[in-house]
């Protein structure tokens, strides 16, 4: 059991791991969408040492990343925990959040275009001109762009790992396909 932050979370990780060419299924490797981080308590309690005793990932936005923590101390898997510590049991955290790692990993520039090529550039342009954004930097607009729209967050998480250099894959996401790789083989 592997799980991520939302929909979006499970999204950039499943397009991530086709386009490295992993079937994560046949690595008997399933994501779950746990609806978010505040969630995780649950999902440690059904699925980790004292539920299921399965192997339990994730990947989290740094606003989280203490309730994280803290989640993960309850359900047994240290007292303590560091930054190094959640990720050696496999837990990632997002230095933002998913979108922001996204958003710097290709710049503002590439994601524009994909914005453009998904027909919502005059959207974009439009809210980018709205008083409350106007002084804001491209990347703060993109991600609130993206975070705003219904569905949009999880439709760019596929579209921005898409539209990546795998030589420049955001840290957490690279970090936990590397442990899934050493987890599910």
């Amino acid at each position: 059991m592997r799980e991520v932050g939302g929909v979006s979370g499970k999204s950039a990780v499943e397009a991530l791991a086709g386009r490295l060419g992993r079937d994560l299924t046949a690595e008997g490797i399933c994501l779950v969408a746990m609806g978010g981080a505040t969630n995780v308590g649950k999902y440690l309690g059904m699925y980790g040492p004292r539920g299921r005793g399965l192997r339990v990932t994730g990947l989290c936005d740094a606003g989280e990343e203490d309730g994280f923590r803290r989640r993960l101390e309850r359900a047994g898997l240290g007292s303590g925990l560091s930054r190094s510590d959640l990720e050696a049991l496999g837990f990632f955290v997002c230095v933002a959040d998913l979108e922001d790692e996204l958003i710097r990993a290709l710049g503002t520039a590439a994601v524009e275009r994909v914005v453009e090529a998904e027909g919502e550039l005059g959207s974009y342009r439009t809210m980018r001109k709205q008083p409350a954004w106007r002084a804001s930097t491209a990347h703060d607009r993109l991600r609130r762009f993206i975070a705003a729209g219904s569905g949009r967050k999880i439709r760019y998480a596929s579209l921005l790992v898409a539209a990546l250099d795998l030589d420049r894959v955001p840290r957490p996401l690279d970090l936990l396909l590397d442990h899934l790789d050493s987890a599910g083989r």
